[in-house]
């Protein structure tokens, strides 16, 4: 199979992080091993050739919707990509329990000129969309879209963030190229520059709620100034129903956004909240602060936590191919795992826009299984 792996990880006992409570409970004991095999489905040369964000939804039994925000679409030759095109958003479909080159196929939109562009594009003209996380209810799909505009700065994070969007695809089920996408401004949020509040970095349905996790952002902290939150809707109710959301905070769900509180500090924009069957416990994956070589882990015994301590998994070895090099956009698939394992995905990038260019390399999905060890009955 080519795995190479890595190490076994003992339990701890959580205690307190940054004034916020955490769960007396023990991580579980796991490995963590890469996965070549899926690398390689989307390490390609023609067409779909890297993209970012990189999260999943189940369509059916053994289909899977995989969302990216920025990608490459054009050849790679001699290790990087020429004379290709850059764009917003696409979409790939999974056919099958594992991916493979032969059942994942992509899709993007084509402008009037037939050039490749973003799949998905605001209806009110501004700026473009991200795709984050996505989930299926009543039949629908439904995807929070990042509305993303330019700024002065001629840097790599020349941009910013200026809205959250709820995309409602009509008929999931049929080619990306075919979706209904009716498109709501999410009115629960707020974008300043100290820092954003919003929802979408991670999605969770169970039997009642809706789970809708997100971010806020206090930058007066520094790197560790952004917090996990999140919001819960009925789950008989349409997630466009902006009046049915609830807010978590220190004395429950609330009906105000000012409510709500912190689960815990030093969370990502992007980041996965799941449920592991094989130790029953939420698992929740992200980068340390958005931006770093550590994947991290925590745990809990429930959605809204309280979350042990983090306990890194990974290392991101590809930081140290170039002085340039950052990973980031760590996140698990439940849809693609098993009850005791998680298949982990994250990106490389790049501060400068032509050394990422010029290596094809990163800019794309790598993958990693963290295996638990299932405890004694």
């Amino acid at each position: 199979m080519g795995i190479r792996r890595f190490a076994f990880v003992t339990p701890f006992i959580a205690g307190v992080l940054g004034g916020l409570s955490v769960a007396l409970a023990a991580v579980p004991k796991y490995s963590v091993e890469t996965v070549p095999e899926y690398d390689a489905v989307f390490e390609r040369t023609m067409g779909w050739t890297g993209g970012d964000g990189v999260y999943s939804v189940g369509l059916g039994k053994d289909v899977t919707l995989w969302l990216f925000s920025d990608t490459w679409i054009g050849p790679v030759v001699a290790g990087g990509h020429k004379d290709a095109t850059l764009v917003h958003n696409t979409v790939a479909i999974q056919r099958g329990a594992v991916p493979s080159k032969d059942n994942v196929k992509f899709y993007w939109g084509k402008a009037e000129d037939s050039k490749p562009e973003a799949l998905i594009k605001p209806d009110d003209g501004v700026g473009w969309f991200w795709i984050f996380d996505g989930i299926v209810a009543h039949g629908k799909l439904y995807l929070f879209l990042m509305q993303t505009v330019k700024t002065d700065s001629k840097e790599v994070f020349g941009f910013k963030q200026v809205g959250t969007w709820l995309g409602e695809v009509e008929n999931p089920l049929d080619e990306p190229g075919e979706w209904r996408v009716k498109q709501y401004k999410i009115p629960h949020g707020r974008h300043a520059k100290g820092g954003n509040t919003f929802f979408g970095s991670a999605l969770m349905k169970e039997e009642k709620l809706v789970y809708i996790y997100g971010a806020m952002e206090d930058w007066s902290k520094g790197f560790s100034g952004r917090s996990m939150i999140v919001a819960s809707v009925p789950a008989e109710e349409a997630l466009s129903d902006f009046g049915a959301w609830r807010f978590y905070g220190e004395a429950g769900w609330k009906v105000e956004l000012s409510e709500l509180t912190a689960l815990f500090e030093g969370a990502a924009t992007e980041y996965s909240v799941s449920y592991q069957p094989g130790i029953k416990k939420y698992v929740a994956i992200y980068t340390e602060n958005g931006m770093s070589k550590k994947i991290l882990m925590r745990t809990a015994p429930r959605p809204t936590g309280p979350w042990t301590k983090p306990e890194k998994v990974f290392e991101c070895p590809e930081v140290d191919w170039h002085a340039t090099y950052f990973c980031y956009a760590a996140k698990g698939h439940p849809e693609i795992s098993s009850d005791d394992e998680l298949i982990v995905t994250y990106v490389c990038n790049s501060m400068d826009f032509w050394q990422m260019a010029q290596d094809a390399r990163i800019y794309r999905p790598r993958f990693l299984r963290i295996r638990f060890e299932m405890p004694h009955p």
